[in-house]
């Protein structure tokens, strides 16, 4: 994996730099965790314990937190998309609407992909949709959106 002076100058940065972790064992500091997916040894893979890193700061306002509820007689997690294969769309959601109910939201095209990683693509569908604006977590464009 790692030729001798490779692993000699990741080794010098590592013991320089906090943030990176071991290139061999991926290991950090003590004090420190593992930054999910990033690659070992290199900058950034490591971050203080208990500080948010980029990949959860992206924003706040698109957080979810998952809590058990009940739809229909049995047992559910709100605010959680799971795929529907059989359903008439392409994913679920259970969530609680304006009044307190619980309510299943579906949404996506099932027989269309998502291609958010090519811009224009991207930008076209946010506009369309306006994702600025999602509206409540019960309409199906908010959690459209959040998948864009």
């Amino acid at each position: 994996m790692f030729k001798e002076n490779e692993y000699t100058e990741a080794m010098k940065q590592y013991a320089n730099d906090a943030t990176v972790s071991d290139p061999k064992t991926g290991a950090c500091w003590e004090g420190y965790e593992r930054v999910p997916n990033t690659k070992k040894g290199s900058p950034g893979s490591c971050r203080k314990k208990g500080t948010k890193g980029s990949a959860e700061d992206w924003n706040e306002e698109w957080t979810e937190y998952s809590e058990a509820a009940e739809y229909q007689g049995r047992k559910v997690t709100l605010n959680k998309p799971f795929l529907t294969p059989d359903g008439p769309k392409k994913r679920s959601v259970y969530v609680k609407n304006d009044k307190g109910n619980v309510v299943k939201v579906n949404f996506g095209d099932p027989n269309m992909k998502i291609k958010k990683n090519d811009p224009a693509r991207r930008k076209s569908f946010r506009s369309r949709h306006n994702c600025d604006n999602p509206g409540p977590k019960w309409k199906a464009r908010y959690w459209s959106c959040k998948a864009w």
